[in-house]
């Protein structure tokens, strides 16, 4: 029996069928990565429970080198191309504030959703493998760690997770959950997310006694005036239709001491950019206009900017197939088109450079709360696990549609 042959919203319904029934197991798998959450790149104890998952299965499994990643590949029944699903794995350094029963106590949180994510791509691959016969190519299942900030894409490019099936696929699908109404999925063709940028500022000035500046010059004044230009920088040289978005997040100076002028202050910061252009402007123009400043002061100032994740860029194609395709079987109403890219940054782009792919998000605040929902990040986020099902189904059929050659 061919996938072609049955129809794509047949498909669908067995698939969100099956998904409801696995969900018991999807939940218990989440809240025991949840509960012990793990930062960075090497993530052991996660990376054991996803292969324990996968383990039934007889998937094609191999870990990583430079990180404890798992890149398993399903066979399917007939010849034909390959799709990438993917799901980032690692938590962030933040203490948990959240009120559920399985909340860490280690100091860490998927206050992002990567249990969510996690769980949910052992799902698709369940599915999927009850199907193998009737798919006409190859699923990659690419199971990273080290997205917040540690560039656990690249590093599995590096190690030919694109090649894991013998052939480049033709796809590449994400799933990241997010706060909002539960179950809504959301996604637009172009430009997803900014790219990601830091920087550092450090002011040299001239230290002394805090009871005659005018012997010195105090570099603190002056990296006040940096943070307080840094706005204008922004507002009064780029286009607001191609946005640029600075945020100074630290502050040093001084030794303790209240009477000390410090010789050097420093400050460091984010840029998120939605163009390439934009980010070569900065990295030009950054630089002197801070020196500009600190030289009006009789003071120095350096600026390292260091380029991060470049920008998730949906294909146009590829999403379109995944919008009909969600929409079949979830109907219409829950599946949206952002109008705008989020600020946020991702390194899945480092896959969507190489492949044509779409990553949507899916809401999955829970019901009932008494205000907004807390957003990604916060130490009070919280993800409605009822979505597993769904998510496990969204990504199997996205792979399955995709393999079959068509959008419905």
């Amino acid at each position: 029996m061919e996938i072609a042959a049955n129809g794509g919203v047949a498909l669908g319904e067995r698939f969100v069928a099956r998904g409801t029934a696995l969900l018991p197991e999807l939940v218990a798998l989440r809240r025991a990565i949840h509960a012990e959450p793990e930062v960075g790149l090497h993530l052991p104890e996660t990376q054991r429970r996803v292969l324990d998952a996968l383990a039934p299965l007889g998937l094609e499994v191999r870990t990583g080198t430079a990180l404890t990643s798992v890149v398993a590949v399903l066979r399917g029944g007939r010849p034909g191309p390959a799709v990438l699903l993917r799901a980032d794995m690692d938590a962030l350094p933040l203490r948990e504030d959240a009120d559920v029963p399985f909340r860490s106590a280690n100091g860490a949180m998927h206050a992002c959703g990567h249990d969510m994510h996690v769980a949910g791509l052992v799902g698709a691959a369940r599915l999927l493998h009850e199907h193998r016969d009737e798919l006409a190519g190859d699923v990659v299942f690419m199971f990273q760690p080290g997205e917040e900030g540690f560039g656990g894409a690249p590093l599995m490019l590096d190690e030919g997770v694109l090649d894991a099936a013998g052939q480049r696929p033709v796809a590449a699908y994400a799933v990241h959950v997010g706060p909002g109404p539960r179950g809504t999925f959301v996604t637009r063709p172009g430009t997803v997310t900014a790219s990601s940028t830091t920087f550092e500022v450090e002011v040299s000035g001239r230290g002394g006694h805090g009871s005659r500046p005018h012997e010195g010059v105090d570099p603190v004044p002056v990296l006040a005036e940096i943070v307080l230009g840094l706005q204008s920088f922004v507002t009064r040289r780029f286009d607001v239709f191609d946005p640029v978005v600075l945020s100074v997040t630290n502050l040093a100076a001084g030794t303790g001491a209240a009477n000390v002028i410090p010789d050097s202050a420093r400050l460091s910061g984010t840029i998120r950019t939605m163009s390439p252009e934009a980010l070569a402007r900065v990295e030009a123009e950054l630089p002197g206009f801070v020196a500009g400043i600190a030289g009006a002061h009789g003071a120095t100032a350096t600026t390292e900017i260091v380029t991060g994740y470049p920008s998730v860029v949906n294909d146009r194609a590829t999403t379109a197939r995944a919008v009909d395709v969600l929409r079949a079987s979830f109907g219409d109403a829950r599946v949206v088109e952002a109008p705008n890219p989020t600020m946020g940054a991702e390194d899945f782009s480092y896959v969507t450079r190489d492949v044509p792919g779409t990553m949507l998000m899916l809401l999955a605040s829970p019901p009932g709360l008494d205000g907004p929902p807390a957003p990604n990040h916060s130490p009070r986020a919280v993800f409605d696990d009822g979505v597993l099902g769904d998510q496990a189904a969204a990504l199997a059929l996205l792979a399955a549609r995709t393999l079959a050659g068509d959008a419905r």
